[in-house]
């Protein structure tokens, strides 16, 4: 049965400090919102440590009484602990705690496609990229480590159940190179002024860089062995980095 957490409690205080870069990195877990990315971590099998719910939405979401049902600690609080629990300026009344899970670089990379995020530093567009990245069959995404945390709370809403299932990395862009290159992966830097991806036989194994959309590929930039462009005939001087990095996964999807 669940059990009843004080506003004050150390597992409250814990769970609260996952609403920042520090809390999620000395712990080595992370916090989303909602039963609609619940329902993904459950259909995902992805570990779960425990769920914060109001009385109202234990009672009203069979998911957490299920999950509780199979072992996952659910913990009552009241409507104002949730909201010190949660990011959004609608709480749901359901906080759920998972272990921010990290792939070695090699097991990210070795899949057909792959994607880094270069000084990403928007966790929106983040997010959606990890989201077209499963989409369009790549298995593994590197962060780089001066862009956004792949565990960012807004990063997770906006990949939408991918942070379950993508092999996640954070790296910089020397390990990357030496990876790839122990590895015969192929490195394809996003960039205006590069080669057609239209006309790009894509490589056994393929990892496109996606950079900053007004800084670039940066200090990535080396790590490319081809940059390649998306090709636009209207005015617009350049995409959105979540536009134009799903394009270009689109275009390099194996098989397509």
């Amino acid at each position: 049965m669940a059990t009843l957490a004080g506003a004050h409690g150390e597992r409250v205080r814990l769970a609260r400090a996952l609403l920042s870069s520090k809390g999620r990195k000395e712990q080595q877990r992370f916090a989303f919102e909602g039963p609609t990315l619940l329902a993904e971590a459950a259909r995902t099998g992805a570990q779960l440590f425990e769920i914060f719910a109001t009385r109202d939405a234990y009672d009203r979401e069979p998911a957490v009484r299920e999950l509780e049902a199979s072992g996952v600690p659910v913990y009552i609080v009241d409507e104002r602990t949730a909201e010190k629990l949660s990011d959004v300026d609608t709480p749901s009344g359901i906080v759920t705690v998972a272990p921010a899970r990290y792939a070695r670089l090699e097991v990210a990379l070795s899949s057909r496609l792959s994607l880094v995020l270069a000084g990403i530093s928007d966790p929106g567009n983040a997010g959606t990229l990890l989201r077209s990245a499963e989409a369009f069959g790549a298995q593994g995404v590197v962060f780089g480590s001066a862009g956004v945390e792949p565990y960012h709370p807004k990063v997770v809403r906006a990949a939408m159940g991918a942070v379950f299932r993508l092999a996640l990395v954070v790296a910089e862009p020397q390990a990357v190179e030496a990876a790839a290159r122990d590895l015969g992966v192929e490195v394809l830097g996003l960039d205006a002024r590069g080669e057609d991806i239209r006309d790009v036989r894509r490589a056994e194994r393929t990892t496109l860089i996606v950079g900053h959309e007004r800084r670039g590929l940066g200090p990535w930039a080396g790590v490319c062995t081809r940059r390649v462009a998306i090709p636009m005939n209207g005015p617009t001087e350049s995409l959105n980095a979540a536009v134009a990095g799903s394009i270009a996964l689109y275009a390099l999807t194996p098989g397509a």
